[in-house]
């Protein structure tokens, strides 16, 4: 179309005079509507009452611009189907009967700008009927707009000229193909998950374009138009097409409120919004749950209902659009294949055989060639789940399938995760019901209790198959030499189960563990395993992370609570599998390492090895001193150096980074003349493949102020610390070693590096001031999901030194403000353990000092911490 459309164009005189009337009826009528929505509940009010506001006012103007004999308007998308949303985009589509003279074009141009001034979000296309056609076959939507075509005004002949050309060049086959790409897409940009902890109600899978598709498919295959004409023509059931509806009516609610809530087109239920949007809902909280978790746990359960029934329509689209596939292949007297899918031989197959239900889940295991389940398969499914009940439960022969889905050497994740699904799991296990779509306000799940859950469980999966043995080596060597590996499978179902409930959740899922072990007759030595692991799950993690696991004691204590291998290995492996299944951004091989450092240590102990064997000391300076002799450091070389450091330095420190501090102090002290006291500053940094981050270390002459100067450059300079550990020699210098994670954005890993060994000696000169990092605003989530800090000081078990825990929302500079609390109270800090998950850290810190002693000081100490940590 050769005519240029600039909506900036000023409108015609005869607009000119129409335009303030139609902006004060247009925002008349739309605050009428909101009010009208609130009374009465409907969405229709809105979507239907919008959508005739708006047709008044584009017609009014229509006419008015006098356009060709012979044109027509035309709504299109959702426009075209009657249903606007209160900030829904305005999809016009000029039909004309030939290419536009300027005239045309000027009179167009003038319209889509009058339109613009009276407050319509328009977007438009100019075409004549072979150009529509044209563009639809070179692009799926633009043919999918056209289904839904509605006419507004001007000649009736050419929308029909346009819907000749358009049905015979529809192709229904390619149609549905390029949907079902379209929908594999878009749920590749939303994680393949309904259950994000902020959604998309529109676009995310479960959501508004699930129940679209479905519908511009039904259109195209002139299947007739809504749920009952679908459930009419036996493509859904009757109770099918009523789910439809109320998951539709759901979603539209939320989208309603979700536009008036913010002002805008947004279909994301972000965290600023939901507790807001819960309150329009009139969701109430519970006694347990906020409001917003009420209606987020509502959303998913809706979201999971659409998935489902869309998967059973488009199997049942895709029978009828393509016909034939052969004849069904018998599997037993139940069950059949048809079309590589698991059919079910008779209607009556599950109220028949009510172990059925559990039977075709195996068989989906046993047979890889299957890609699933018939529509009518499914849909027996989801009516015949209500039968799972007490009796069902009860059975032997139902819980012996049940056993046998764990203990199948293949896919038992995929399919635990189709029996959450389809409400099969929820049933069969009590305590699961309660965690289905329920959200986790700690900001570092990003994924419902439910599906952590499954995550967890399809990761221990991922450790034992061959494919991921180069990821995972130590997992795969332990995960495949473990007797009973569908034991961690069950650990792991019940280890978040009673999350939600109040109280201990760890203790809470013990009770369910232990019925669910004595009424499958599991072992007794397998169910003390199972129970003790759900007891413990968090216990590895807390040791790694927040316990100095450099301590004798400490390794002495944790090797007590496990007692023997199995259970070291099981712990390990049901822990990484935990911390890997909340988020992607959660679990790093810096956690990785302290896990595995932790693993080995405690696998010496228990095999009869004393503590400096297993901290692996003698072996760790042998390490160093072999490293050392092909860089040129000769042992007397390495002795004279280590004679500065105590053995706690060797405890907490790798072989590899004793050589690479002895190297850098070695080089540093024979090529520089020995300068004052007070200006011998070491800094050097590297890359540290572990944290993906940066190693730094620093040798300095020791002061109160010096963590603090450290932890303020840092800061000011954007880097996140992960772990920071202090050491005083004894020459009366400090060497600190820290692992810094590059600032928001940054990846200039030489330049970072650079400006660390540059800029940090010189801020550690004498007479240079202290600037901290400038005050930090929350996130937006924390703004929403306020962390509540805490701080908790007490003796570790020599009672020698102290341990200081805190949980704080994170931000930039938490540690510099740490440091200069202790520092103001002359205490020393040895070690700092940073745990960042999502919006939140859990420190620890490992302190000594006088001022620890005392009662009132401690105190103080405390609620100064606290203040800082709220500022």
């Amino acid at each position: 179309m050769s005519c240029t459309i600039d909506s900036r164009q000023p409108p015609s005189t005869a607009l000119s005079a129409l335009i303030e009337g139609a902006r004060l009826r247009l925002e008349a009528g739309t605050q009428a509507l909101r009010k009208a929505y609130e009374t009465e509940g409907r969405a229709s009010v809105v979507l239907q009452g919008r959508t005739r506001l708006v047709d008044a006012e584009v017609k009014l103007l229509w006419e008015a611009s006098a356009m060709p004999d012979g044109a027509a308007l035309l709504a299109v998308g959702g426009y075209g189907r009657g249903e606007l949303f209160p900030a829904s985009d305005i999809d016009l589509l000029i039909l004309l009967p030939a290419a536009p003279d300027p005239l045309t074009c000027d009179k167009l141009s003038a319209m889509f700008a009058a339109l613009w001034d009276i407050g319509l979000h328009i977007s438009h296309a100019v075409r004549t009927v072979e150009e529509c056609v044209a563009a639809a076959l070179e692009d799926i939507a633009t043919q999918t707009s056209l289904l839904e075509i509605r006419l507004l005004a001007g000649a009736r002949e050419r929308l029909a000229a346009l819907e000749e050309a358009f049905d015979a060049s529809l192709d229904l086959r390619q149609f549905y193909k390029a949907k079902l790409l379209e929908q594999e897409q878009r749920y590749a940009r939303f994680n393949d998950s309904p259950y994000a902890l902020e959604p998309n109600c529109k676009d995310s899978p479960g959501g508004l374009r699930d129940l679209q598709l479905l519908s511009w498919i039904a259109l195209a295959a002139r299947f007739g138009p809504g749920w009952r004409e679908l459930a009419r023509q036996q493509l859904i059931t009757a109770n099918e097409a009523t789910e439809l509806r109320s998951a539709e009516r759901f979603l539209q609610h939320l989208r309603i409120r979700l536009h008036y809530h913010c002002g805008r087109a947004e279909n994301r239920l972000l965290f600023d919004h939901q507790e807001a949007l819960a309150q329009m809902m009139a969701i109430k909280p519970s006694a347990t749950r906020r409001a917003s978790e009420v209606l987020m746990q509502r959303y998913y359960v809706n979201a999971k209902t659409v998935s489902q029934l869309n998967t059973i329509l488009l199997h049942n689209y895709a029978a009828v659009i393509f016909p034939g596939g052969g004849a069904a292949i018998s599997i037993n007297a139940r069950f059949q294949v048809v079309r590589e899918f698991l059919d079910i031989r008779h209607e009556d197959v599950f109220s028949r055989h009510p172990s059925a239900l559990f039977e075709c889940f195996l068989l989906l295991q046993q047979r890889s060639e299957l890609r699933g389940m018939t529509a009518r398969t499914l849909r027996a499914l989801w009516a015949g789940r209500k039968q799972i009940n007490a009796a069902f439960r009860a059975e032997p022969e139902h819980q012996l399938l049940f056993m046998q889905i764990l203990q199948h050497r293949r896919g038992v994740g995929t399919t635990l995760r189709r029996m959450n699904d389809y409400g099969v799991l929820a049933r069969y296990l009590p305590g699961w019901r309660q965690i289905v779509g329920q959200m986790q306000h700690d900001l570092f799940h990003v994924y419902t209790v439910d599906q952590h859950i499954l995550m967890v469980v399809r990761n221990l999966r991922s450790f034992g198959m061959g494919e991921h043995a180069h990821e995972y080596p130590l997992m795969s060597r332990l995960l495949l030499a473990f007797d009973h590996p569908w034991v961690l499978y069950v650990a792991a179902l019940f280890h978040d189960i009673a999350k939600g409930r109040g109280g201990d959740h760890s203790l809470l899922g013990m009770v369910d563990a232990r019925e669910f072990c004595r009424n499958h007759r599991i072992a007794p030595d397998d169910s003390a395993l199972i129970i003790w692991l759900v007891e413990h799950h968090l216990t590895m993690s807390h040791f790694a992370q927040k316990e100095d696991c450099s301590d004798p004691e400490v390794l002495q204590r944790f090797a007590d609570i496990v007692g023997d291998e199995r259970r070291l290995s099981a712990l390990y492996l049901l822990t990484h599998a935990d911390i890997r299944g909340t988020s992607p951004k959660v679990w790093s091989n810096w956690k990785g390492r302290l896990l595995e450092n932790l693993f080995h240590a405690v696998q010496r102990l228990l095999r009869g090895a004393s503590a400096d064997q297993a901290l692996g000391l003698k072996d760790r300076r042998d390490d160093a001193r072999r490293l050392l002799r092909y860089q040129g450091l000769f042992n007397t070389d390495a002795d004279q150096l280590w004679a500065e450091f105590d053995e706690l330095y060797f405890m907490r420190h790798s072989a590899e980074e004793i050589a690479w501090h002895a190297q850098a102090l070695h080089a540093y002290r024979t090529q520089v003349p020995e300068p004052p006291q007070s200006r011998q500053v070491l800094v050097k940094a590297r890359h540290d493949d572990d944290s993906d981050g940066i190693q730094v270390m620093v040798y300095a002459p020791d002061d109160r102020d010096l963590f603090v100067r450290l932890t303020a450059f840092f800061a000011r300079h954007g880097f996140t610390i992960l772990e920071a550990r202090v050491h005083t020699t004894r020459a009366g210098h400090a060497l600190d070693s820290f692992v810094l994670q590059y600032p928001a954005g940054g990846d200039d890993e030489a330049k970072h590096i650079q400006l660390i060994e540059r800029q940090l000696v010189r801020s550690l000169q004498p007479g240079q001031a202290v600037h901290g990092p400038a005050q930090a605003l929350p996130s937006r989530q924390v703004k929403h999901f306020p962390i509540t800090p805490e701080v908790r000081i007490r003796a570790d078990e020599s009672g020698r030194q102290y341990i200081l825990n805190l949980t704080a929302a994170d931000r930039p500079g938490l540690l510099f403000a740490v440091a200069e609390v202790l520092a103001q109270h002359d205490i020393c800090l040895h070690t700092a353990r940073i745990s960042t998950m999502g919006e939140r850290v859990e420190d620890t810190f490992l302190l000594s000092g006088a001022a620890l002693a005392q009662e009132n000081q401690l105190l103080r100490i405390e609620r100064e911490l606290l203040d800082r940590l709220q500022a």
